[in-house]
């Protein structure tokens, strides 16, 4: 897997979070999109965090989901546990899971590599005039016919091996005799004869 486009979105002067520097996307063979990863400024320079969500848990009163942070339950107002959460062997609360993430450390060094790379090279790209930020620009790149023949060619492929298509299906709403499919007919004739000629 190559890593085939990095794009950043910096973060502007003055943001609440110091540490954190920029968000970005990593391309992976011009096909699969990674979003939400994090540049944050540590103690021994920049690094990349991976995109993640807040681990949540369940209030013992309403059964209501809490972020581990929480003081009180959003829904019963019940005051929480502020140490439940699952510490890590350094003694820290874990308060969120990656989404995605690279199983060893040399394919973490690599998508660190390229991110920090094309950080720096968006800071100096940005001191230029007329500068736009490209982060943003995915849904824009979206393109309904290639999805339009993508589907297409799924579906002949599902043909051709045999797979049978899905019929429309019927009308919503309450079933009636104006609406009700075949099916439905069969059904309850089924039914009405259920266990006729036994006597």
């Amino acid at each position: 897997m190559v890593i085939t486009e990095v794009r950043i979105k910096l973060m502007e002067d003055g943001n609440e979070n110091e540490r954190l520097q920029a968000f970005c996307s990593v391309t992976f063979d011009d096909m699969f999109v990674v979003r939400d990863l994090k540049i944050i400024e540590g103690t021994k320079g920049s690094f990349v965090a991976m995109p993640s969500r807040k681990l949540t848990d369940r209030c013992m009163h309403c059964g209501c989901k809490n972020h581990l942070r929480a003081r009180y339950c959003n829904s019963c107002g019940g005051k929480l546990d502020e140490d439940r959460a699952t510490r890590d062997a350094q003694g820290r609360a874990k308060l969120h899971a990656d989404i995605a993430h690279p199983i060893n450390s040399a394919c973490r060094e690599v998508i660190q590599g390229a991110v920090i790379k094309a950080y720096h090279e968006e800071r100096e790209r940005a001191k230029q005039p007329g500068y736009v930020c490209r982060y943003d620009d995915y849904d824009s790149d979206y393109d309904e016919d290639s999805y339009t023949q993508v589907i297409g060619e799924l579906n002949t492929a599902r043909r051709i091996a045999g797979y049978r298509t899905h019929g429309p299906h019927a009308p919503r709403g309450p079933v009636t005799s104006d609406n009700a499919p075949a099916a439905h007919h069969r059904d309850a004739q089924v039914a009405d004869d259920f266990g006729a000629g036994i006597f």
